[in-house]
């Protein structure tokens, strides 16, 4: 990723943006998420979209980060084509707490907006 917006983040933000990127673009689904624990700990996820369960890329890494045990979150950053809704802005703050950066990538990680959660 060369972008500017790229150049100008953080490299561990920059490290999240770009594993949500590849497990959008790796696994084909509509998005791509990483969030970064308080330990500097990732963890990544795409989609689930199944008959009975669909979650989007976001709260599934949120949903990862609280079944391993993490207490909070650093950052969170999402790679998609579509506005965040605000129930995955709203599961960052629920572990990360209000003000926790959810930085929101288009697919070629190009960093459009960052939202306070």
């Amino acid at each position: 990723m060369t972008d500017s917006s790229a150049l100008d983040l953080d490299p561990e933000d920059r490290k999240i943006v770009t594993l949500a990127r590849s497990a959008r673009a790796r696994n084909g689904v509509p998005e791509g998420a990483a969030v970064r624990d308080e330990t500097g700990r990732t963890y990544v996820a795409g989609t689930v979209g199944l008959e009975s369960l669909n979650l989007s890329a976001l709260r599934t890494a949120v949903a990862m980060a609280v079944a391993s045990g993490a207490r909070s979150l650093e950052a969170a950053a999402v790679v998609t084509d579509t506005a965040l809704p605000a129930e995955d802005v709203a599961a960052v703050r629920d572990l990360g707490g209000a003000g926790t950066p959810v930085l929101v990538a288009g697919p070629d990680g190009t960093v459009r907006e960052t939202l306070t959660a």
